[in-house]
């Protein structure tokens, strides 16, 4: 196994044997007051739960279901929001691209471009995000074996940039059904780069409302559990204040009102977890 590569974004530390931070906002920005409140909220109860943390929104959701679906505020506005909540709130911001003009643009004001889970694979996506030196967050695509993730990584290093993240959020089963295999954890983790568990979208039910994805957030948290006691550097877990009447992925966001006890759970069995690592054995 490769030994640990911490990656660091706007003073925040990524590594598979340091404690986890949460990477956490609502699915979509949805206007400027929305976003700096949620941020308020996950900002004052991170810092009490001693959690690192990152804001996550995204300008623009380019992948839904349907043409129905709302897709965001796009990106001028949205990097305009994402740069207010970092400088409010100290705190280093993370949105999706979908293109390589997207990397670049986005690349001026965001600490960690995330690419979504469906372009995983696109080569030249992915290089030109490396380009930009940002620290790179790239989700497992549902299609895609945890070892394949060695050769997506290897993609954007080619570019000089090791500041990557690697993202698991569940693995295709059947038609609109996601299964988590844990073991995928720590082979992502042979790698040497930080792995980040996506809790919200393992839940996710791909197209399950015809117009729009469905999802079981209640077993968010239990999954969320299970990464942190296996291991990892980072969870990411969707919140909103009203999720059943959010414009996008609100059956499997997580309330706010959870966040004081989700948190809790998490730093208890991370506390555990990473006393011995994995790679040490028994």
């Amino acid at each position: 196994m490769t030994s640990p590569k911490p990656v660091s974004a706007g003073g925040v530390t990524f590594a598979n044997d340091r404690p986890f931070v949460l990477i956490s906002g609502p699915c979509q920005i949805e206007s400027r007051e929305h976003a700096l409140k949620i941020g308020a909220f996950l900002d004052a109860e991170t810092k009490k739960a001693g959690v690192p943390f990152v804001f996550k929104a995204s300008y623009d959701k380019a992948n839904r279901t349907s043409l129905k679906g709302t897709r965001g505020v796009g990106i001028e506005a949205g990097l305009a929001i994402l740069a207010e909540v970092r400088d409010t709130f100290g705190c280093p911001v993370l949105t999706d691209i979908h293109d390589i003009e997207q990397a670049r643009r986005a690349a001026e004001v965001v600490d960690i471009l995330q690419i979504p889970a469906f372009l995983s694979r696109q080569t030249d996506l992915l290089v030109a995000a490396g380009e930009t030196g940002r620290v790179i967050n790239v989700k497992k695509g549902q299609f895609l074996a945890p070892w394949d993730m060695a050769n997506v990584a290897e993609k954007i290093a080619s570019t000089g940039n090791g500041n990557i993240l690697l993202c698991d959020r569940g693995t295709s089963f059947g038609y609109q059904t996601l299964v988590s295999d844990f073991r995928g954890l720590p082979i992502m983790a042979e790698t040497g780069y930080p792995v980040v568990f996506d809790a919200t979208h393992s839940v996710q039910e791909p197209g399950g409302r015809g117009n729009s994805s469905g999802g079981k957030r209640d077993y968010a948290p239990a999954l969320a559990r299970a990464a942190v006691a296996v291991g990892c550097s980072a969870v990411f877990a969707e919140a909103h204040d009203d999720p059943d009447n959010a414009p996008s992925d609100g059956p499997n966001m997580l309330p706010l009102t959870w966040i004081p006890g989700f948190l809790a759970d998490l730093v208890a069995l991370d506390k555990v977890a990473k006393h011995r690592s994995l790679r040490q054995g028994y």
